[in-house]
């Protein structure tokens, strides 16, 4: 019996943004033990999860969604450091982590907001803008957190892109990639503002 799948909107990487991060795999591997990489098709910022959800409830939520991000301009982003979420010494979450952006709160905030009216229950967690890079420490010693800083690949050069697309996102458990774009909506070209 197949589970039920789950949706949910995020702010898409560029194919070359997940190409260099999925360059930056080998040298982490290397250094941190966690049960599950994700695989570099994978990589998103989440924006809104919706878990389960009824068809008429995603319809209006892309209807809102679309006309709240339409005049929305893409921006820039940048990835500069690397954090966990979980127990210190065994984290369940590897990600690296985002330079403030207003233009991705904004976004974010109508997403989610969209989502709301539309009627999803959601998380009520602050926002902490990240992408997910592995699961489950599975080291034999308790994690160093001062290890984060020595290995992180981006503190000397920042990896550094534009943010042009929010998509609505379906989940297939048991597949790699697991990830399907079902919905894209563009941001507006900056040159277009």
């Amino acid at each position: 019996m197949e589970q039920q799948a789950h949706f949910f909107y995020a702010l898409e990487l560029p194919g070359e943004v997940k190409e260099k991060i999925k360059d930056t795999y080998r040298t982490l591997q290397e250094s941190f033990s966690f049960k599950t990489w994700v695989h570099p098709q994978d990589l998103h910022i989440t924006l809104a999860f919706l878990g389960n959800a009824a068809p008429e409830k995603i319809k209006f939520s892309n209807a809102l969604i679309e006309r709240s991000i339409r005049n929305s301009a893409s921006f820039t982003m940048e990835i500069d450091h690397l954090g966990l979420f979980g127990q210190k010494d065994a984290p369940r979450i590897f990600w690296a982590g985002l330079c403030r952006s207003a233009s991705l709160s904004n976004v974010r905030d109508n997403v989610f907001s969209a989502c709301l009216t539309a009627g999803f229950k959601l998380e009520t967690r602050t926002f902490s803008p990240h992408i997910t890079l592995a699961r489950k420490w599975t080291g034999e010693s308790p994690f160093l957190y001062k290890m984060i800083e020595e290995s992180n690949p981006f503190k000397d050069e920042k990896l550094v892109f534009n943010a042009e697309r929010v998509v609505l996102y379906k989940t297939h458990l048991g597949k790699s990639p697991k990830y399907e774009p079902i919905t894209i909506f563009p941001l507006a070209s900056r040159k277009n503002q």
